[in-house]
């Protein structure tokens, strides 16, 4: 692929941006670029293992975004598969001589939000933005365009070892990740890297890898009472919202660790049918964060005990469910040093930063450690992409430049890593 023929994908994909679990056209268009490739791609369960995702879309919501898939062009069977069979791949490009197995996470799922209507706005200016209510607002389109690219520069196997893409959804919210670790695609990965477009970071710089960022839990918790009518019989009733209104501030009340930073959010309620009726069901959503793994399951065990606690007052049951989940990340100073003896040999590299810490959340930490775990490394990698607005926001975007050189970086390291 040439640049333009990049570019042109990169702005297809951002074009048609789909959410968490729902990329079925993303990952059909992700198929059609390596069509002819001399790849393996795996999908369905051999890609991801769905049988635990807890808030996975309704069939409804998933037969929505399978027409809005088709409509935007996709052959109506390849929606059809994806919404039926997930929307992972795994890509898997094998070189001509032995050497190590790599891996690489490039996410593809958007977000739930609007993309700036401003005539200024490159992609408004361009004919590229995003109408459908959903956006590529942390540079995941141009991940997936990396993953891309860098198959078609490998594609004359000159290398040692293979190449594993992982193709992932659901990032955002951290739930796609664990999907595919559990669907085995990452046990036999010696070097395990991510990639992400850093849009605070001008064109041209280079981060070796994050480090640390904060472990967290997404949970979901259902209180399940009983109803019954408010003034002619309140004591027969079970108060759902109640125990979830109680729990809510137990949440926010727990105290903070002096071992580490933390944060804890309640971030949705919704509980009740009518002012009249003792409310019989609530819904909340809570995430804790910490830049401790073992502090984040302590914080998740306390929030359990809230709700438990709670829910005896007002004699209601309750579950409590993680929906996403990821881990700090702890590179390898083996693979920091690679990225960077690469990044500063390139030429339209004018910044390299060995590592750089990491304020947020992301799964691809719980690839990189599972890779780790079992005897392999790890880092993650950032590619400067000057965006005009911060990530998570509505005038986000990638310099298009910027995307050559995460894979010119991806493949000099693949190359010259025969040993």
């Amino acid at each position: 692929m040439d640049f333009a023929q990049l570019i042109a994908f990169r702005r297809e994909l951002h074009r048609n941006p789909e959410p968490a679990f729902l990329e079925i056209g993303t990952a059909a268009r992700v198929e059609r670029s390596i069509k002819g490739l001399p790849v393996r791609v795996l999908t369905g369960k051999a890609a991801q293992d769905l049988s635990l995702v807890v808030n996975f879309p309704s069939p409804e919501t998933l037969d929505a975004w399978a027409t809005r898939a088709t409509d935007s062009g996709v052959p109506e069977e390849r929606a059809r598969y994806f919404r039926e069979h997930g929307t992972a791949l795994v890509v898997d490009l094998v070189g001509t001589r032995p050497g190590p197995r790599w891996g690489l996470r490039v996410d593809i799922d958007a977000l739930p939000m609007r993309e700036s209507a401003d005539p200024a706005h490159f992609p408004v200016a361009n004919g590229f933005a995003s109408t459908n209510g959903a956006m590529h607002a942390c540079g995941h389109d141009a991940h997936a365009t990396i993953g891309v690219g860098l198959l078609h520069r490998l594609s004359d196997r000159d290398f040692g070892g293979s190449l594993r893409i992982l193709f992932q959804p659901a990032e955002e919210g951290v739930r796609g990740a664990r999907t595919m670790i559990d669907a085995g695609v990452a046990d036999e990965i010696d070097r395990m890297l991510a990639v992400h477009m850093a849009g605070d970071m001008a064109v041209g710089g280079i981060v070796g890898s994050f480090t640390g960022g904060m472990a967290t839990r997404k949970l979901k918790i259902d209180f399940m009472g009983k109803a019954s009518h408010a003034a002619g019989a309140p004591e027969a009733g079970r108060n759902a919202l109640l125990a979830a209104s109680m729990s809510a501030l137990g949440v926010m009340g727990l105290p903070r660790f002096s071992t580490a930073e933390t944060r804890l959010n309640v971030g949705t309620l919704v509980a009740g049918d009518a002012v009249n009726i003792v409310p019989s069901s609530a819904v909340m959503t809570c995430e804790a964060r910490a830049t401790d793994d073992e502090v984040v399951d302590q914080l998740v065990d306390r929030v359990r005990s809230v709700v438990e606690g709670a829910s005896l007052t007002q004699g209601v049951q309750a579950n409590v469910a993680v929906m996403g989940q990821s881990a700090t990340v702890a590179p390898d100073d083996e693979m920091i040093d690679r990225i960077v003896e690469v990044a500063t040999a390139h030429d339209d590299v004018t910044e390299v930063i060995r590592t750089q810490a990491f304020a947020g959340s992301d799964d691809a930490n719980l690839l990189i450690r599972h890779v780790q775990q079992r005897g392999g490394v790890g880092a993650y990698l950032m590619v400067g992409a000057g965006s005009p607005g911060p990530h998570h926001s509505e005038n986000f975007d990638v310099a298009e430049e910027s995307i050559p050189i995460g894979i010119d970086i991806l493949e000099s390291l693949i190359r010259r890593a025969d040993g």
